[in-house]
């Protein structure tokens, strides 16, 4: 049970270092979106000089390939979080085995004749990536292709073959081995993902309903989204039945969006459809807004209160950029992914408590569009639209930060929830880590140790080293206090946690340059 809640700590800290690039690109792309749209051009027409336009264009497009390679950056992290002996071979297996599995997917798609030629591939789960059309797994694939790297690393970076395959042997062997397993999963995750993306549509006499309608939509939205398939989720919202048929003006509209789209910018809201809107928007922005700018800052000002002290600078940073990343640019995943795989529990409470706020939402008559849940979309579609109702967001927003404050700051707290800043007890100020005098506290760890020759594999997490070894009885505790650690744990009898605190990092370069010179 131990080690089993070791991995999963170690997969929740291996998603902190693509969430750590996601949450300042996604602020820099939801600024330049933005700042780029026509109704904002509108408004600040300075925004329209050609020079500050390419210059926010720019950054959008240097925003978009980022995110649009999500998964790669989740497989990197991933690999390099899990894998124990050698995480440059992990990172560079992961990259091969995540090409692979798009590709074996589409080779299955088109084999079994199921690749979509025509109308929105998105509602078939299909995504163009990488300039293939292939499953749309996203982030889910990017992890799996993370994982088996690791896997494949850590079990057969040292294989031996006979001596006329001898060229692909120990770590030439791990990136052929992580390419044939993700061959093989992807045949087999195409099978299951079909009748995945058929459950989904079926639910579409549900979704109507008044009440089952939001409470599920939402529901099931959040619970897509460690998978990616909330694009999916969305899609099947937008443009087929499942987001109902509406008739305006004698003309039929399939999905929400495009019947949104005729009332909310040709009929406006002094025509007699605008009534529709709460019909329509039950399934918009509108709850991403109320996620996006109230119950995210009671998320991330729970996590900050519930930070070591000496953490709480550290923490702060990650924290701040996740909640307006959010705010501006509606990517929540930064935010989420902190406590997603290591609170699920939690996870599966805070999106049912968002469903309530959808509800209320719709009954008190909300009508603020579009499909982006930004401050901008609030204020061009609410604040400054009539009849919109905006209020309504502000006063169920209001209410849903003091409800998800609370819960997080208790959840966290009683369960040891290990979000940004909770990793460990803090490092206690000492002479060697306020002077930074890391190569003295190397030598000084390598010595407790034992030497270079007990050591094995040498890890870090936010405040930790993580250190295997083959003797613990090899181990000078007493000397080992002397590098200024402020706390030693064993939490197997060969592996061994050691305190420093946010610098532990630099700490962990300055052993594994000392072991380097002992090679």
């Amino acid at each position: 049970m131990k080690k089993y809640s070791e991995q999963i700590q170690r997969f929740g800290r291996s998603l902190l270092l693509p969430i750590g690039v996601m949450a300042p690109v996604g602020l820099l792309l939801g600024l330049s979106a933005a700042f780029t749209q026509s109704y904002m051009i509108d408004l600040l027409p300075f925004l329209g000089n050609p020079t500050v336009k390419l210059i926010f264009t720019s950054i959008r497009q240097i925003s978009d390939l980022i995110f649009g390679n999500i998964p790669i950056m989740f497989a990197m992290g991933v690999a390099y979080g899990m894998a124990k002996r050698d995480k440059g071979i992990a990172v560079f297996s992961s990259v091969m085995a995540y090409l692979i599995l798009l590709i074996t997917m589409k080779i299955w798609l088109s084999a079994s004749g199921q690749l979509i030629t025509e109308g929105n591939i998105a509602v078939g789960g299909q995504a163009m990536v990488l300039g293939m059309q292939t499953l749309n797994v996203n982030v889910l694939g990017g992890i799996i292709a993370g994982l088996v790297a690791a896997w494949a690393s850590d079990k057969f970076y040292n294989l031996e073959l006979p001596i006329a395959f001898a060229f692909f042997s120990g770590k030439k062997s791990v990136p052929l081995i992580s390419m044939g397993v993700t061959i093989v999963i992807g045949l087999i995750l195409p099978f299951f993902w079909q009748y995945f993306i058929a459950f989904c549509s079926s639910l579409s006499g549900l979704l109507l309903h008044k009440i089952l309608g939001p409470v599920l939509s939402g529901f099931v939205n959040r619970m897509m989204i460690p998978f990616g398939l909330h694009h999916v989720w969305n899609a099947m919202l937008r443009f087929t039945e499942a987001g109902g048929t509406y008739v305006i003006n004698g003309q039929t509209y399939i999905g929400y969006l495009d019947a949104m789209n005729e009332i909310l910018f040709n009929l406006g809201p002094e025509s007699e459809y605008w009534a529709l809107m709460p019909e329509l928007t039950r399934f918009g922005a509108q709850n991403q807004m109320v996620r996006t700018m109230f119950v995210f800052p009671a998320i991330g000002l729970a996590m900050y209160k519930t930070a070591y002290p000496e953490n709480k600078a550290l923490a702060k940073s990650l924290i701040l950029t996740s909640v307006l990343t959010a705010a501006l640019g509606n990517v929540t995943e930064p935010l989420e992914f902190t406590f997603l795989f290591i609170a699920p529990a939690l996870y599966v409470i805070y999106a049912l408590i968002g469903t309530l706020g959808s509800l209320a939402l719709y009954f008190m008559g909300t009508a603020v569009g579009y499909i982006r849940g930004t401050v901008f979309d609030f204020v061009i579609f609410g604040v400054m639209m009539k009849n919109s109702h905006w209020i309504n967001i502000v006063i169920v927003g209001v209410i849903s930060f003091f409800i998800y404050y609370f819960l997080f700051k208790w959840w966290i707290v009683k369960f040891d929830v290990k979000t940004p800043g909770r990793e460990d007890e803090p490092s206690a100020d000492n002479v060697l880590i306020r002077e930074k005098r890391y190569d003295e506290i190397a030598k000084i760890v390598i010595e407790a140790l034992g030497g270079p020759s007990n050591i094995g594999t040498v890890d870090n997490c936010i405040t930790r080293l993580r250190i295997d070894i083959n003797d613990n009885k090899k181990i000078d505790k007493d000397l080992l206090k002397k590098s200024g650690c402020a706390g030693i744990f064993f939490p197997t009898t060969k592996h061994i946690h050691i305190v420093f605190g946010p610098l532990v990092e630099f700490v962990r370069n300055a052993v594994d340059d000392e072991l380097g010179r002992h090679a």
